[in-house]
């Protein structure tokens, strides 16, 4: 006899309980009238159809379960009444002998739940009470939280927004009972992006928390200063209006409805950290400083699992103290909760500030060809044509038998051509974008290059033309030129000129060859070239690559690298979060393992051989920086390469600074302790460390886990900053000198030719700026002092 399963027992038994003997009754029984007792012991009385159950009718199962409703040809369908021997009912809607539809439950434990069902899972919209007395109501999948919903805490607190897997995740409100309020993005159950927090006694943040805690740069306001709009702040911290520049996954946040007005409060506590808080003299941080620095745990929710499976949350309480002057604000920057830099700002020097940035945003992006024609719905038509593009071409060169590359595959004839018309055709389906021309170039060369990268051809596909859709980024550079980024942030799509196009094509063979006989490259990957061509004849051309952040870790710095001069700097006022900045910004130097750094630069050396051979220029080190967060300091006055971490760490040979350090811990490599799935941007095998006794290493970062350590990936360092003379009155504090990194990084920009325009292009700019400055100069002296400048600029030796 079969048994009827379901999903009940909450949380204790993984929501998995027994119903009782089979809905589908055995005809072996004895019958009286409107009664049939089983030889098991079960009894049914009610409504039959032949010898069925049909109708009205209550099951009595031996082991005490009772059911009290509609039954349809031997099973229970309709609406009905299940109650357990241990005291748990339901009474709603049954389809098939599954709760599905609408019903309450009661579980044994006295938590309510009522809404929808789907075969014995809560699914759709319900609402929940908890045997500890918080509620959820919103939607569900599969029994958890996902979609829209409303959770509230026994103790008065309460969220409002997104969730996913049962976490806050998404865009979402968190209100504390003490007043205080956040209102941003979240990530798995924690603050994650972008947001604003505001405290009970009036002044807030503005800024990016990660994993909980303040993670970059941010604004705070104290109470009783004057609330900007959020476009001000975005615009000060260098945000799009739609905030996809800081978090792709939270593109949609709309903070300034819900900043909560307060009555203006005349006095309170400080929240700044000034300069006369760090005592110079001594050496030491104050311990009002380091209270509301970050350095202790206040600046995190603290996560309690609950009896109910859930989670509760405490606030930035007491965080936020009142400035007597109120005109003035606080340009702040975290790392992984503790407060690096400060910066006391006027109101109106920061709105003035605000005020160019925008008007510059809106001057650059008049300049840019490519947005300027491709704005609004366009840029989106022109998102879904390359959606479409690749789909279809990923799905007929998949199927084709694997291969060796030919040199045909190189050739001018290795193309596909397709016409996509909207309303869809024998070989392409309708689709709600424009009619366009789709054109894949050499598309065996580029499934080869995939292959070699290792990335799967299915998840390639649902990357890019999957329901999440693309997201639309600002241009880093001078060119103009589109930029999209996947949804789980793998690849980078960029427009190109004609020029580039042609480059890439020529240069084709020679790089195939390059990536297949060197997997530790640091050559941009690249995995599709296409083009659509848009009615009006319009032509855009794209490259797919791989992108180089795409880590979990957060990038607090971004460098483009020449080893120029000129021009390599870029203006303050223009500087915002996720600028990309040059050469002459650069104020770290990079120490790292003996062994990485020699592998590091022999790998530079290929890539710069290879690009000097086709005669390319213009390239750049793209480099991201993760700070880990530092230990406090004795101070600003001891030299740069003295910290407790560094005096902690033991010395190797020739005074190689070995790892460990406090902000993470290099390991023997375990490959089955590592994600070892290929990446967009994955290199090789893993690295050999000088200081592990040239093993392959591990990085164990805290708070994030063990991650695999590659040339480019995940690479530790230790990054030296110097404070300036003429800054050390000023009104910014850089509170620390020595940080841990974790560099990520790769050679880009590799299609530009030194060909005749360049050349007089470098006669003019000699003349007037001066040779050895300028980015233009010949192939040879371009690639000698680009690895010179790393050399001894970036990546100095031990010395």
């Amino acid at each position: 006899m079969t048994r009827l399963k379901t999903l009940f027992d909450e949380e204790s038994k993984a929501n998995d309980e027994q119903l009782g003997p089979s809905s589908c009754i055995n005809v072996e029984s004895v019958e009286r009238l409107n009664e049939k007792a089983f030889p098991n012991g079960d009894l049914y009385v009610g409504d039959f159809k032949e010898t069925l159950p049909h109708g009205k009718g209550k099951y009595t199962w031996s082991d005490g379960t009772v059911y009290d409703g509609d039954w349809d040809a031997g099973k229970m369908a309709g609406k009905g009444l299940l109650i357990w021997p241990s005291g748990a009912k339901y009474n709603g809607d049954i389809s098939g002998g599954y709760l599905h539809g609408f019903g309450a439950f009661t579980a044994s434990d006295g938590s309510i739940y009522e809404g929808h069902w789907r075969m014995n899972i809560r699914h759709g919209y319900g609402k929940k009470k908890y045997s500890n007395s918080d509620i959820y109501e919103g939607e569900w999948k599969e029994g958890e939280h996902e979609g829209k919903g409303i959770y509230f805490w026994n103790n008065g607190n309460k969220y409002t927004g997104n969730w996913k897997r049962g976490k806050m995740h998404g865009r979402g409100v968190m209100e504390w009972i003490n007043g205080d309020h956040y209102n941003g993005c979240w990530f798995n159950g924690f603050r994650h992006g972008n947001g604003i927090y505001q405290y009970a006694d009036g002044g807030y943040y503005f800024g990016t928390w990660t994993r909980g805690l303040k993670d970059g740069k941010g604004l705070f306001y104290p109470a009783g200063s004057k609330r900007p709009t959020l476009k001000k702040c975005c615009t000060s911290l260098g945000y799009d209006d739609d905030h996809k520049t800081a978090l792709p996954q939270c593109s949609s946040l709309h903070l300034e409805e819900h900043i909560v007005k307060k009555p203006s409060i005349k006095r309170s506590l400080s929240e700044k950290i000034s300069v006369s808080g760090v005592l110079k003299g001594s050496g030491r941080m104050s311990s009002k400083t380091a209270e509301s620095s970050g350095l202790s745990d206040s600046g995190r929710e603290f996560v309690h699992h609950n009896s109910s499976g859930t989670f509760s949350f405490d606030s930035d309480a007491g965080q936020s103290e009142l400035q007597e002057n109120t005109a003035v604000i606080y340009e702040r920057e975290y790392m992984q909760g503790v407060m690096i830099k400060e910066r006391i700002r006027d109101y109106n020097e920061l709105s003035k500030k605000a005020e160019k940035k925008t008007k510059f945003h809106a001057k650059e992006t008049q300049k840019s060809s490519c947005v300027g024609i491709f704005k609004g719905h366009n840029s989106y038509h022109l998102m879904l044509n390359l959606q479409l593009g690749i789909r279809y071409t990923v799905g007929k060169i998949t199927p084709v038998p694997k291969r060796e590359v030919r040199a045909a595959d190189f050739g001018d004839r290795a193309r596909i051509t397709m016409f996509f018309p909207k309303k869809g055709s024998q070989f392409t389906p309708p689709h709600k974008s424009i009619d366009f021309y789709w054109k894949d170039y050499c598309p065996m060369v580029f499934r080869h290059l995939r292959e070699l990268f290792k990335l799967d051809a299915a998840e390639y596909m649902m990357s890019i033309c999957g329901d999440d859709g693309l997201t639309e980024i600002s241009s880093p550079g001078k060119s103009g030129s589109l930029f999209y980024l996947s949804h789980d942030d793998k690849f980078v799509i960029k427009t190109l000129k004609k020029s580039e196009l042609k480059v890439l094509l020529k240069m084709l063979p020679k790089y195939h060859n390059h990536v297949k006989e060197h997997e530790n490259t640091l050559i941009t990957k690249f995995f599709g070239l296409h083009r659509i061509t848009l009615p009006g004849r319009r032509k855009v051309r794209f490259v797919v690559m791989g992108n180089m952040f795409c880590t979990e870790l957060r990038i607090h710095r971004r460098y483009d690298l020449k080893g120029s001069t000129h021009g390599r700097i870029t203006d303050k006022d223009k500087i915002h979060e996720n600028t990309t900045l040059k050469d002459l910004d650069l104020s770290y130097e990079f120490h790292m393992d003996k062994s990485l750094r020699e592998f590091l630069f022999d790998q530079i050396a290929d890539d710069c051989a290879f690009l000097k051979s086709q005669q390319i220029i213009d390239y750049s080190l793209l480099l991201g920086l993760h700070f880990r967060a530092p230990e406090p300091l004795d101070g600003l006055v001891e030299p740069p390469n003295i910290s407790p971490n560094m005096q902690s760490s033991p010395a190797g040979q020739d005074g190689e600074v070995l790892f460990p350090s406090k902000g993470f811990v290099l390991l023997a490599h375990e490959p089955s302790s590592v994600n070892t799935d290929p990446g967009p941007h994955i290199r090789g095998r893993a690295l050999r460390a000088f200081s592990l006794g040239n093993q392959e290493v591990d990085i164990m970062v805290p708070g994030t886990g063990r991650l695999r350590v590659q040339l480019g990936v995940n690479m530790p360092a230790r990054a030296n900053h110097k404070l300036p003379q003429d800054e050390s009155n000023s009104a910014e504090v850089e509170l620390f000198e020595v940080y841990d990194v974790i560099l990520y990084m790769g050679i880009i920009d590799i299609l530009q030719e030194y060909n005749a325009k360049k050349k007089t292009e470098h006669a003019y700019k000699s003349v007037k700026f001066g040779p050895t400055t300028i980015s233009v100069v010949e192939p040879e002296l371009y690639a000698n002092r680009f690895t010179n400048f790393l050399k001894q600029k970036v990546f100095p030796g031990q010395p």
